[in-house]
């Protein structure tokens, strides 16, 4: 089970990566990207965090469109 630390922590370090990646100008380990979004991932919120969230925060999250 993620617990809310964990989730904020995914968004948090996953802005970072986004940053670091839209900055870099050469990756050069092979391997890191999909090591690091792993990690990431693996707490990040869902769909249904983000709807949850929507509901108490309307102000600040929207709900996810259906795909």
């Amino acid at each position: 089970m993620t617990m809310p630390d964990q989730r904020t922590k995914a968004v948090v370090e996953t802005r970072n990566l986004l940053r670091i990646l839209a900055t870099a100008e050469e990756i050069t380990i092979p391997g890191l990207v999909q090591t690091v979004a792993a990690g990431l991932l693996r707490h990040y919120p869902l769909d249904a965090d983000l709807a949850v969230s929507a509901c108490a925060l309307p102000g600040i999250w929207a709900t996810p469109k259906q795909r």
